[in-house]
């Protein structure tokens, strides 16, 4: 098992403390409840901040963005599963901005352990820095963790109401609590009677809630088995309202510019031309950007390319040779962190065959279909404004400051989305919507960002390298020691977020490295950050998505080297190391056929990767096709712990290994003269349905923990399809993308 008091505790204890702000909170003080920010109007009944019921319907809060990954479906039937309703019974509404809605399960994931094997202790310790997130206002949805977060609170939240219904209705008709049940939004009478919840609801008001404990598995109505989405109906009929569909009346329409060349001034710019454009009502200088206002978003776009500017040098090295030589020398400098060190990394074991190997992947862009918007309205004093956001507490946070105002007096309105990815966690859209607000006060107005600004001003997925040496003898692998740099997406966002960069070791910047349930006896991995001001951030999967590929590119070249057959030799390793990720590995070499060999024409690769909690395991078969390569099946098995929906779960993996393959075959953001050369998507290219292969998914329930759902089935795509691209060409790829050097069916 991986060691961790090979960590050291000194840096262990600097870094988680800096997460929660270096300051040690008192147990009653991170434990007390948030306030309650529901406002119930005549004949409503807030029990809690997730169950709202009135004399006409019953309300749920699932205050989880909704970017096309199911969460509000989920997080609402944890709610209704103990509440005893059904979904088609409520409402559901994402929750406004409030400390009350705070990501519990966020802060654990910063902590430098493994993962798969935490002690009791650290499972406890990731509680107490959950608890903090209130403290911070992180209401924020990411990280794969909004399952983890809801399982047991939610369900609390609707046992509690449930119970308080039945203890006013044991008080209307003078029984005990313990003689009545529930069904479908009833309470039920020992005769058999039944009493509506929304009868109900004015009584309940009056009561203190009820606590109550949480039902066994074995009494699930709803959790466990596949439910139709809440935004199911709305998207196949086109009235779901996304951020961009927000209508205000006497509304107006911007559109957005900012300097390309990332980090560069504003100097100047002539607005003469396109003032005089028939539409056009206003140019507003945004202090670092411009908008244009007017009828429609179309004609405001237009009216950007009308302006002449003048742009400021960008504060970054001017090629891409010279970035990427930039991440290559925070190798020169001491590590970041040494968050695996088990065994002897340095020494070669006695008659093993040594192994090298070095990789590197580019920065890759957020690229939600629904382009960045935000619209807002100011009045003076406060100010309304309706986005999809991962963090509405942020938004509402730095808008306020943006006007000058009280984060009280903002109203965040969250919107389903597009996508996100991680690019809807940030708040630079909404800031800019609010600004442009607060040069118009009175009018609404929507901001929305041209596909090319979107691409040009990103946080994106770090370019990163790596320099990974190892040793294989009798078939077997001693040694493997991992060097990885690269930007860390967690310095920039927290400085961002809430203006304090943690210190100690960045667990992100090796995820999926460093944590492999692997049982190599001489296994290190050390993280060193490269110091460059490209602006970076949270892309789905974080860390994963670059260390899924360098670790589990080296396996397979380990397997290799030792003559293995590359699933079997996987098998071996996890096996003795944790359970669940062998199991994985076995349904994907059952469900796939794997024999270790392939005809000609075709190839096969397998990877597995652990991350956000969950194990993952994916085989991809490519064949060549007129001189084209063509991914043809893929075959995928994830261990949840619990599978709350499987259908859903299944539709997260393949999604995520979809997102994964885009970005390993075509993805790519480079840099000249500060700004990027990709702007849109016919130079950003996605694999498309005509080159999406088949797949089957198989959920597992082996591990004792919930794992995440949104975000693991990414990391193993790119391994898998590079190790088969091996397999049938013998050529192995060793960056990324993969169109540079294969030709892939595009």
């Amino acid at each position: 098992m991986a060691s961790f008091k090979k960590i050291a505790r000194r840096s262990f204890l600097i870094g988680s403390a800096a997460i929660v702000g270096g300051v040690a909170f008192g147990a009653y003080y991170i434990s007390r409840p948030a306030p309650n920010p529901l406002k119930p109007g005549d004949g409503e009944v807030a029990f809690n901040p997730f169950v709202m019921i009135s004399d006409q319907k019953i309300t749920l809060i699932a205050p989880r963005a909704e970017m096309g990954q199911g969460v509000q479906t989920t997080w609402a039937a944890l709610i209704a599963e103990e509440l005893d309703v059904t979904l088609d019974q409520v409402e559901v509404l994402h929750g406004p901005a409030a400390k009350a809605y705070y990501n519990s399960a966020l802060m654990s994931e910063a902590l430098p352990s493994t993962g798969y094997d935490k002690s009791a202790f650290m499972h406890s310790l990731g509680d107490v820095l959950g608890q903090a997130g209130k403290l911070l206002d992180l209401q924020v949805t990411g990280g794969s963790t909004s399952m983890k977060d809801g399982y047991e609170r939610m369900r609390l939240a609707g046992a509690s109401a449930r119970e308080t219904l039945k203890e006013a209705a044991a008080q209307r008709l003078g029984v005990s609590r313990g003689q009545l049940s529930t069904k479908d939004g009833t309470v039920v009478a020992p005769d058999g009677a039944e009493i509506a919840y929304t009868e109900l609801a004015a009584e309940a008001a009056r009561l203190q809630p009820v606590d109550a404990p949480l039902r066994p598995r074995s009494e699930w109505r709803l959790l466990g088995t596949s439910q139709p989405r809440v935004d199911m109906a709305g998207k196949a009929t086109g009235t779901a309202q996304f951020g961009i569909d927000v209508r205000l009346p006497g509304m107006k329409f911007a559109a957005l510019k900012a300097n390309p060349h990332l980090g560069g001034a504003m100097k100047g710019f002539d607005a003469a031309t396109a003032l005089q454009m028939p539409g056009i009502e206003r140019v507003a200088d945004l202090g670092d950007a411009v908008a244009a206002v007017g009828r429609n978003t179309w004609l405001a776009i237009q009216a950007l390319e009308a302006i002449e500017f003048d742009w400021g040098a960008a504060p970054i090295p001017a090629s891409q040779e010279e970035i990427s030589a930039a991440i290559r020398a925070a190798f020169e400098g001491k590590p970041n962190s040494t968050l695996r060190d088990d065994g002897d990394a340095e020494t070669l074991p006695d008659g093993a065959q040594e192994v090298t190997a070095d990789y590197e992947v580019p920065y890759l862009a957020h690229a939600t279909m629904e382009p960045l918007n935000a619209t807002a309205l100011f009045d003076g004093s406060r100010l309304q404004i309706w986005c999809g956001s991962q963090g509405p507490m942020l938004v509402r946070d730095h808008c306020a400051k943006a006007l000058g105002i009280a984060p009280e007096q903002v109203e965040v309105n969250t919107a389903l989305m597009g996508g996100g990815f991680g690019r809807r966690g940030e708040t630079d859209f909404a800031v800019y919507a609010a600004r442009l607000a607060g040069q118009m006060p009175g009018t609404p107005v929507q901001l929305t960002w041209s596909r090319e600004e979107d691409m040009t001003h990103d946080f994106y997925r770090p370019a990163s390298a790596a320099r990974f040496r190892g040793a294989v003898k009798d078939g077997k692998a001693l040694l493997l020691d991992g060097q990885i740099a690269g930007q860390s997406p967690t310095a920039q966002a927290m400085k961002r977020w809430i203006g304090l960069p943690p210190s100690g070791p960045d667990a992100a910047l090796t995820d999926g490295a460093f944590n492999q349930p692997y049982a190599i006896p001489n296994y290190r991995i050390r993280g060193y950050a490269a110091d460059l001001q490209i602006p970076v951030g949270f892309w789905r999967s974080v860390g994963a998505s670059i260390n899924g590929f360098f670790m589990e590119s080296f396996v397979d070249e380990l397997a290799h080297a030792a003559g293995a057959d590359p699933l079997e030799f996987r098998l071996e390793l996890a096996r003795e190391e944790w359970a669940p990720a062998a199991k994985v590995l076995e349904a994907v070499k059952e469900m796939s056929g794997w024999t270790g060999t392939t005809p000609e024409g075709v190839g096969r690769g397998v990877a597995m990767t652990y991350s956000f909690g969950t194990p993952v395991a994916q085989v991809i078969e490519v064949a060549e096709e007129d001189g084209l390569i063509r991914l043809r099946k893929a075959w995928i098995a994830a261990d949840l712990g619990v599978a709350l929906d499987p259908r859903n779960l299944e539709a997260q993996m393949s999604g995520g290994m979809a997102y994964g393959l885009s970005a390993a075959m075509f993805g790519e953001i480079t840099f000249a003269d500060g700004a990027a050369e990709q702007v849109n998507f016919p130079d950003y290219d996605a694999i498309r349905m005509h080159t999406m292969p088949e797949v089957e998914v198989r959920i597992l329930e082996e591990q004792p923990h919930i794992g995440g759902a949104g975000e693991p089935g990414t990391p193993p795509a790119a391994p898998a399809l590079a190790n088969a691209l091996f397999d049938l060409t013998g050529k192995r790829a060793r960056r990324l993308p993969l169109a540079r050097d294969f030709d892939l069916l595009a």
